[in-house]
């Protein structure tokens, strides 16, 4: 997202094939007008580089970073273990376990070294969660995720009406 303002989410990918994963956040996150940067890092082919980006992001404003990664999927314990911003972890589906390692790898990080994570390729839901921790610092931000969860309910309220309305013309 190109901005004027300075990005407050850092998308961080291993890999340009996970941008199709990712792009739902990135989606996520413009919509509720979140200026963000993206980049594509290696923990295993770019470490130092991977490492320089999660030291010096908080000095450029960023304050929550979303790392989404396949197989071994070791980019999000990377960026948690050199930066003291909160890292959400996307696993991404790929490989021949589809995702399973890329969580299990994700999830297990030790004591002191958090990475929060989402579902294999929930990059909407780390979008969300990354707006709700912007949120706790941000009154009309937090109005904007409420607004956001009511519409959901109303849609789901929606569909339950119609599906009412079906299964009693049976």
């Amino acid at each position: 997202m190109e901005t004027e303002q300075h990005p407050l989410i850092g998308i961080v990918m291993g890999s340009e094939s996970d941008w199709p994963v990712m792009e739902g956040g990135a989606r996520i996150l413009t919509e509720f007008g979140i200026p963000f940067e993206t980049r594509v890092l290696s923990a295993h082919r770019t470490p130092d580089t991977a490492k320089t980006y999660a030291e010096e992001a908080h000095t450029r404003g960023i304050k929550v970073l979303i790392a989404g990664a396949g197989m071994a999927a070791h980019l999000a314990g990377v960026l948690a273990g050199c930066s003291s911003l909160p890292v959400i972890g996307v696993p991404i589906a790929s490989g021949a376990l589809q995702g399973i390692d890329a969580l299990l790898a994700t999830v297990q990080m030790p004591s002191g070294v958090p990475v929060a994570t989402v579902a294999i390729g929930g990059s909407k839901n780390a979008a969300v969660l990354a707006i709700q921790i912007l949120a706790t610092g941000d009154n009309d931000l937090h109005k904007k995720m409420a607004a956001y969860k009511k519409e959901m309910a109303r849609k789901v309220q929606s569909m339950d009406a119609r599906v009412q309305e079906l299964a009693s013309q049976l």
